[in-house]
């Protein structure tokens, strides 16, 4: 079986609101699977306005990893975020498509046999599309998280599975503006995505712990709601992200009326590299 794509941009599903989507292969590609880079411009995408974005709640985006509550051994377990790759074959092919100046317009995946095996227990993503049970290339999925586990270690310090809780960073239901951190029943959270932050999360950007104290909580996805925010303008929302202290946030994700997530990365404040992606 495979799958065909005419556009890097498709395999990818990128979709760009501030600007016209507009991909650029390079020939030195680091990490895989990226070798564009996307121009904003002053247009919003179609895939923004047909989610009403404007209409939308917009959300502070979490600098973490990706985790989801689900079943797992017939009560609620939290799950590590665990990306399905090609296998070398399979990028060493792909390289040469993209670096060659005479190659086609198409490139052919191998679904079953072009990617690398996933452990045990892996699932894609609910949203993720699939072809004949089989999930479409370099989509993400999730693993489930024991309490033993060294390499998920610090996803295991925030859960305990005998008492169906986990720890859990959330705004204060009485108190607005502030923050409370709790333990929260797992079973209360299921079906829900959250963010791991903390001391050894994509280098602890909130200053959570010490290296002898390591500290680490689940955010879930959408909590903290942006009040004030400027209009979609291409100017307000950049001088927004350089110029106050509210917009020091790794991105913006838009919460849209039919379920869509819109997000917004302001990477470094470049605005040349702000992509959106749903």
């Amino acid at each position: 079986m495979t799958y065909r794509t005419s556009k890097i941009k498709t395999l990818l599903g990128e979709s760009v609101c501030a600007g016209t989507e507009a991909v650029y292969p390079k020939p030195v590609l680091s990490p895989f699977f990226q070798p564009f880079k996307v121009l904003a411009t002053e247009t919003i995408s179609h895939r923004a306005l047909d989610a009403d974005i404007h209409s939308a709640i917009p959300t502070e985006k979490v600098d973490g990893t990706c985790c989801y509550v689900t079943t797992y051994k017939g009560q609620p377990y939290l799950w590590a975020r665990l990306d399905r790759k090609p296998n070398k074959q399979a990028e060493k092919r792909f390289k040469s498509f993209l670096c060659s100046k005479q190659n086609s317009k198409e490139f052919f995946w191998n679904v079953e046999g072009d990617f690398k095996l996933v452990p045990e227990g892996w699932i894609p993503a609910k949203e993720i599309e699939q072809l004949n049970g089989n999930p479409m290339p370099d989509e993400n999925g999730h693993i489930p998280v024991e309490e033993t586990s060294t390499q998920y270690c610090w996803h295991s310090s925030v859960v305990n599975y005998e008492r169906e809780v986990a720890l859990v960073l959330q705004c204060h239901p009485e108190e607005p503006g502030l923050l409370e951190i709790t333990a929260a029943p797992l079973p209360d959270l299921l079906e829900q995505t959250l963010e791991l932050v903390g001391t050894n999360v994509n280098g602890n950007p909130y200053g959570l712990g010490s290296k002898k104290r390591p500290l680490h909580l689940l955010i879930p996805h959408g909590v903290f709601q942006i009040r004030n925010l400027p209009s979609l303008k291409h100017s307000d929302l950049l001088s927004w992200f350089e110029g106050c202290k509210e917009g020091k946030i790794e991105g913006i994700v838009w919460h849209c009326n039919d379920g869509c997530l819109i997000k917004v990365m302001a990477e470094n404040s470049l605005w040349h590299y702000v992509v959106l992606r749903s």
